[in-house]
């Protein structure tokens, strides 16, 4: 549960993007972020390339992210 609310919040409040959308980011399918944020972990490769979008869009990435559950709406765990 704790990679969907990641990545869920990673596409809602950092990227502010569809599951369309953030599928082109990341270079997979919509289907795929639907399985991410229902709990499937994405791949090495998808995390990079998710990181590699955020850096090439200036915005200030933390991987932590991937990882931590955010603790309210635009926040993230300390």
């Amino acid at each position: 549960m704790r990679i969907m609310n990641t990545l869920k919040h990673i596409r809602k409040n950092i990227f502010k993007v569809t599951q369309a959308e953030f599928a082109q980011i990341a270079g997979v399918g919509q289907p795929s972020v639907s399985r991410w944020e229902r709990g499937v972990a994405p791949s090495l490769d998808e995390m990079q390339a998710i990181r590699a979008a955020a850096a090439q869009r200036k915005i200030k990435w933390n991987d932590a992210w991937f990882f931590d559950a955010p603790t309210q709406i635009g926040e993230r765990a300390a």
